[in-house]
């Protein structure tokens, strides 16, 4: 009984870890492409472009 329990418990735990991973990589893959569209969407402005 002792035995099943901590099965389940280290399933449960195993799974919690593998969703994890696997949202992290998800929000990782959405912040690159949200910081892609921003950098498409920013007007380049020269660098040696007087300051007024």
């Amino acid at each position: 009984m002792f035995a099943t329990v901590l099965t389940w418990i280290g399933t449960v735990l195993g799974l919690g870890v593998l969703v994890a991973t696997a949202i992290g990589a998800v929000a990782l893959d959405f912040d690159d492409a949200f910081r892609g569209r921003r950098k498409k969407a920013a007007p380049e402005v020269p660098e040696s472009a007087p300051l007024t």
